[in-house]
């Protein structure tokens, strides 16, 4: 038989998870041609704000989402590392196009062949640049893993790096 406190406190879990999961305070950390379908995704028609993501927090001690959005440099590495480092727990990651998610089309000494390098990832959205619909599906995973994420701070295992397909 179930005692109270375990009743208790899967009921609390859920409630905080609820509770998070529609509360979500992004940094977007926009450095290419990505952001405009990012900026796309706050606009009317989509409407990112019923998601309770509508508010982004341009200083990283205040928001607990940081959106890596296009191509990051080796130099800017460091910048992006610092402020996921600046980020309170409980934090996470979104890697937005297919630049962030793995370097996309450049193959040179300069870009990042993929933030996971640096950072932990926990949603890739994939494209050229990805559609609004795509990132609405991205953040309705986010919100999953929030959702499911205990208070003991367990969190769920970040997504695996999508795989490059030779043609």
């Amino acid at each position: 038989m179930m005692n109270d406190t375990s009743f208790l406190t899967s009921r609390l879990d859920e409630a905080l998870g609820w509770a998070r999961k529609y509360s979500i305070f992004q940094y977007p950390f926009v450095t290419a041609c990505c952001g405009m379908e990012y900026m796309a995704t706050a606009c009317s028609h989509y409407d990112v704000d019923r998601f309770g993501a509508g508010l982004p927090r341009f200083s990283p001690r205040q928001a607990d989402v940081l959106f890596v959005v296009g191509t990051i440099s080796h130099k800017m590495a460091p910048v992006l590392k610092r402020i996921y480092d600046q980020m309170a727990e409980p934090k996470w990651v979104v890697a937005f196009g297919v630049c962030t998610c793995t370097g996309g089309f450049y193959d040179n000494y300069a870009t990042v062949m993929g933030i996971d390098t640096i950072i932990p990832v926990d949603v890739y959205i994939p494209g050229c640049p990805p559609r609004p619909e795509m990132v609405l599906d991205g953040l309705i995973k986010l919100q999953d893993k929030i959702q499911s994420q205990r208070t003991i701070g367990v969190r769920p295992a970040p997504e695996p790096r999508p795989e490059i397909l030779a043609p």
